[in-house]
């Protein structure tokens, strides 16, 4: 008669194991989105602080994505040396001080350095929770990258809803203290429960191959092809980040107390729908899935660019959320899967791409927003968001079917 060993909680050891090892990875990709969330609210406290144009704005996000890329491509060196729990442990740490640090800069090259250290460990650590977090989803044999990113989304909502009244309460080194304290605590907290990589275990111990270790600048042009995809659907989603406060405050005439209260509703139903998102996609599929996404999100971003007011801004932005809740996942989980590279290799490609999009490309909406405007800026990303739809039915680097376990998802190498 055999016995089944059970812990404290009356489960067996290795699934509360996995199951504590997603909720670690929960909560850093939840400390990640919450930096960001409190960044954006920050933004026009610290473009009024040191006297800034928007088009100097633009160029300190520059910096911001120059540490984020750099960060990105050292983070998958390091992943595939020392796992990804090392560098997701080291950098979400790392991480909890950035905003002390940008607001005791006095001058704009202070901040340009702040930034760049804040860049960096959001970087490294983007790199290291995702590979992480395909891991734990290869293990559990089920989708699981939307409820991950539903996380960050979920950090970002709570950033953007209470950094403004944070700021207006505590002011802005009370804020920054408190934002830090809270982000430390969450990554302590989850420090001794990551899962380790599969490539740390030996192929005579489980009969399978070992995941290849490569770390060289892969070949294969299908994973480019997905990075092209992930910049565009990234893009959009860093203008919102980067310019959503500043759009409802100078052009929407909102108040700073909500001024947050775009991103806050981007990132709501961004995480609402991304807890949703790996069942709709085992069900449906991936390709559906991203098509209807891409078709909801230009949609909200229209609504959002001609907006009378900032409510009617903040409804477009929370539709905008929605489409786009489930598009970045997918493609995420298309890249852990992608054969014969390595998840983190797989993942710095196109997460570099997705940096790209999310931190350069916003850059230069201040120069467009000094020429034109940000109504027009987010009118044309509608544009483009709904053209990266059309693209996946004639690119075959989106699966069909659901990516959540290891044998399900075939993807193109043409």
């Amino acid at each position: 008669m055999s016995t089944v060993q059970t812990s404290a909680s009356g489960m067996p050891p290795d699934i509360r194991r996995l199951k504590l090892a997603r909720l670690a990875v929960f909560a850093a990709f939840f400390v990640n989105g919450f930096m960001v969330g409190h960044w954006a609210t920050k933004i026009p406290v610290l473009v009024e602080r040191l006297g800034i144009s928007e088009a100097v704005l633009g160029r300190l996000i520059v910096l911001f994505g120059i540490g984020a890329v750099i960060a990105l491509i050292g983070g998958a060196w390091m992943v595939t040396r020392l796992g990804s729990v090392a560098v997701v442990r080291w950098t979400s740490v790392l991480l909890a001080p950035s905003l002390v640090l940008l607001t005791l800069a006095p001058s704009v090259p202070a901040a340009a350095l702040a930034l760049l250290w804040l860049g960096t460990f959001l970087g490294a650590m983007d790199n290291a929770m995702n590979a992480n977090g395909i891991g734990v989803e290869k293990a559990a044999g089920r989708p699981a990258m939307s409820s991950f990113h539903g996380f960050w989304s979920l950090g970002g909502m709570v950033g953007g809803l209470t950094g403004g009244a944070m700021i207006v309460t505590l002011g802005e080194m009370g804020h920054a203290l408190a934002v830090g304290a809270i982000g430390l605590a969450v990554a302590l907290w989850a420090w001794r429960h990551y899962r380790p990589d599969e490539f740390g275990v030996d192929a005579s111990e489980t009969g399978e191959a070992r995941t290849p270790r490569r770390t060289g600048i892969p070949r294969e042009a299908g994973i480019y092809g997905l990075g092209i995809l992930t910049l565009l659907a990234f893009a959009p989603e860093g203008t919102v980040i980067d310019w959503s406060a500043l759009y409802l405050r100078d052009e929407l005439g909102a108040p700073l107390v909500v001024s947050g209260y775009a991103f806050a509703a981007f990132s709501a139903t961004m995480a609402a729908v991304r807890f949703l998102g790996d069942g709709l996609r085992a069900r449906f599929g991936d390709r559906r899935i991203f098509l209807a996404s891409s078709a909801v999100a230009a949609t909200g971003l229209a609504i959002a660019g001609t907006a009378p007011g900032f409510l009617v801004a903040c409804a477009g932005f929370f539709i905008a959320g929605l489409g786009m809740a489930n598009m970045v996942p997918i493609l995420f989980s298309a890249a852990g899967a992608y054969p014969g590279l390595p998840p983190a290799v797989a993942i710095a490609v196109i997460t570099t791409f997705g940096y790209a999009g999310l931190l350069f490309m916003p850059a230069f909406v201040g120069a467009l927003a000094e020429t034109f405007s940000l109504a027009l800026v987010f009118t044309g990303w509608s544009l483009i968001v709904l053209a990266v739809g059309a693209s996946s039915l004639v690119i075959g680097y989106l699966p069909s079917r659901s990516s959540g376990s290891a044998d399900s998802v075939s993807a193109s190498k043409s």
